[in-house]
């Protein structure tokens, strides 16, 4: 029997807090009219995401993440971005693993500016909350999300 593609590396040693839905969605919101951006959202889904992303998301999927977490440490400390979102289909697994391992670099690096949180429910969460939510999506398609 195979393992799962985290098992190769460490549990994550601290957990990530999570944000509602709500919360982030009022941070793109006031995003929008500011010049001057803060946050970052990340989609760690690789083969299930079709049916759309939040607007602006950028995505890693988890199963490359890991090794690749100093490198977009760097280049988020240089955007001084001060909130990383991450989620997935549920945000069950690979969102709270991924925060996790974020989290655990950023105490490495002494690092209390920057924030790791896991969006609650993931993108279904996102989805099934209706309409208000679906327009802050880029690619939504309807119908991948009632099958």
């Amino acid at each position: 029997m195979s393992q799962p593609w985290h098992a190769i590396y460490p549990t994550p040693r601290i957990t990530a807090a999570y944000v509602s839905r709500t919360k982030l969605l009022q941070w793109l919101k006031e995003g929008k009219k500011q010049t001057n951006k803060d946050l970052i959202i990340i989609d760690l889904r690789r083969t299930d995401c079709e049916g759309g992303m939040i607007s602006g998301s950028l995505n890693l999927p988890a199963q490359s993440l890991y090794p690749s977490i100093p490198t977009l440490y760097s280049v988020l400390t240089q955007g001084r971005i001060s909130k990383v979102v991450w989620y997935c289909g549920s945000s069950r697994g690979r969102g709270p693993r991924a925060a996790g391992w974020f989290a655990d670099y950023l105490a490495e690096q002494r690092d209390n500016r920057m924030e790791s949180l896991v969006l609650e429910e993931g993108i279904k969460g996102w989805v099934a909350a209706g309409e208000e939510f679906t327009q802050w999506m880029t690619g939504y398609e309807e119908l991948k999300w009632t099958i």
